[in-house]
């Protein structure tokens, strides 16, 4: 017999098979009962060493990004491992943006952030971090329903 409080308490990993890989140990996605958290989502595409939006130099240093690009891809991803977790883009209720250059790129982000998220419109937070940990402008960290 199942009780609520066990399925409210039950805590499943989610690992996308479509997204990109994990940089480090940790998975896509935790459910916990009906919410469904997302660990930091960036740009990159799974099985590519290239990062869409980024030129890097000889030693991996960014020389130059775009942030309309990186901004659909990290968007683009979040929706895989939404529906991969069996939720969807309509159902996040809040996103925390991490932008890596705030007064450059806000006010691109925030043009291309109203196209995804004009229906649905999460609780949003957007900070300003001096680096992530590769070599990316943005990074976004979501919850969301299922």
């Amino acid at each position: 017999m199942i009780f609520a409080n066990d399925i409210m308490t039950k805590d499943i990993r989610i690992n996308s098979e479509t997204a990109p890989e994990p940089v480090g140990l940790y998975s896509h996605a935790r459910r916990v009962g009906n919410l469904l958290f997302l660990s930091g989502v960036g740009p990159r595409r799974r099985g590519a060493k290239e990062i869409p939006g980024v030129t890097l130099d000889d030693r991996g240093n960014i020389v130059a990004y775009d942030i309309e690009a990186q901004c659909r891809s990290v968007f683009e991803n979040v929706r895989l491992i939404l529906e991969d977790a069996g939720s969807g883009w309509d159902k996040l209720v809040d996103v925390t943006v991490f932008l890596t250059d705030i007064r450059r790129d806000f006010t691109v982000y925030n043009r291309v952030y109203a196209e995804y998220f004009k229906d649905n419109q999460p609780c949003r937070t957007t900070v300003e971090v001096t680096a992530l940990p590769t070599p990316i402008a943005i990074e976004l960290k979501c919850i969301a329903t299922l």
